[in-house]
Parts: C-alpha cells; sequence; structure tokens
C-alpha cells in the first residue's frame, strides 16, 4: 500500500506544497473584488463616521469650554454686580442714616424753638396777668386803706389825689419791707 502511495505520487509529479495556479488566480481576483469593495465603500463609510465622531467630540470639547468660558463671565459679572449692589446698599443705608440725623436736628431745633416760644408766651401771660393782679390789688388795697384811714381819723378821705398818695405810700413801704426781708 505504501508503493500504491508512492506511485500515485510519482504519477502526477506535482508537488503538494504548491498550490494550482487557478486556484491563486481566484483567489487573487477575488482578493481584489473584495479590496476594491472594502476601500469603495467600507473604509469611506467608516472614516466618515470617525471624522463626525471626531467633530462631535471635538466640538462638544469646544461647546464645553465656550459654556466653561460663559459661565465663569457670567459668574465674574454676577460677583461686580453684587459688589456693586452692596456698594449701593451701604450708600443708600449710609444716606439714610445722615437724612435721618438731620431730619432728628431738625425737629429738635423746631422743638426747642416752640418750647421757648410757649415758655415766652407764659412769661408774658404770666406778666399780664401779675401786672392786672398788681393793679386789681391797687384798687382794692387803696379802697381798703382809705376807708380804714377814714375810720382811724375819723373822717371821710374822699378827695382822690390825697387817697391816691396814701394808697401809694402804702404800697411803697409795703414794698420796701419786702425787699428788705428778701435780703
Amino acid at each position: 500500500m505504501k508503493q500504491l502511495i508512492i506511485s500515485a505520487a510519482t504519477e502526477g509529479a506535482t508537488n503538494p506544497l504548491v498550490p494550482n495556479p487557478w486556484e491563486m488566480f481566484v483567489v487573487f481576483a477575488g482578493f481584489a473584488v473584495l479590496l476594491f469593495i472594502v476601500t469603495k465603500y467600507v473604509v469611506p463609510m467608516f472614516e466618515k463616521n470617525f471624522a463626525e465622531r471626531a467633530e462631535a467630540i471635538e466640538g462638544g470639547i469646544a461647546k464645553a469650554e465656550k459654556a466653561q468660558a460663559e459661565a465663569s463671565a457670567a459668574l465674574e459679572e454676577y460677583k461686580q454686580q453684587l459688589t456693586d449692589a452692596r456698594t449701593e446698599a451701604n450708600r443708600i443705608r449710609e444716606e439714610a442714616r445722615a437724612e435721618g440725623a438731620q431730619i432728628l436736628a431738625d425737629l429738635k431745633e423746631k422743638a426747642a424753638a416752640e418750647s421757648a416760644r410757649i415758655t415766652a408766651q407764659a412769661h408774658a401771660q404770666i406778666e399780664s396777668e401779675r401786672q392786672a393782679a398788681v393793679v386789681s390789688l391797687r384798687a382794692e388795697v387803696g379802697t381798703l386803706a382809705t376807708t380804714l384811714a377814714g375810720r382811724i381819723v375819723g373822717e371821710a378821705l374822699t378827695d382822690d389825689a390825697r387817697s391816691a398818695r396814701v394808697v401809694d405810700r402804702f404800697l411803697a413801704d409795703l414794698e420796701n419791707q419786702n425787699a428788705g426781708a428778701a435780703k
């Protein structure tokens, strides 16, 4: 049997390690067609998808960086506005304090002026009432003094000039006594 295999191998004189040229041609042709299809249709589609993904990623990164920059700018603007608002609030507060102090000073001044006016009016009223009381007292004291003097003397003192002199002298004596007692 060994002999049969050897004789069959020598009959065709073909080497099993060397491929058949027609098989090689068909494989190369199939490979060429497959290579043409892959390079013409598949690779551009992969390139297109790769480019789109790369662009999407780069665009996303650019958008993220832009959004980050806008957020940073907005934050800075917000901080500036907050600082300005605080400064404005402090200024308004100080103006309100100053205005309140001015209003308080005006009210105190008006109150002092009103108090002074009321005090002056009260002093004037007291002085006028004192003068009226003095005049009334002089008249009553004069009448009483004249009547008393007339009873003591035993005759009526109806002379108005004389009775006025007696009353004035009596009141002057009373004032001198009061002034001496006050000292």
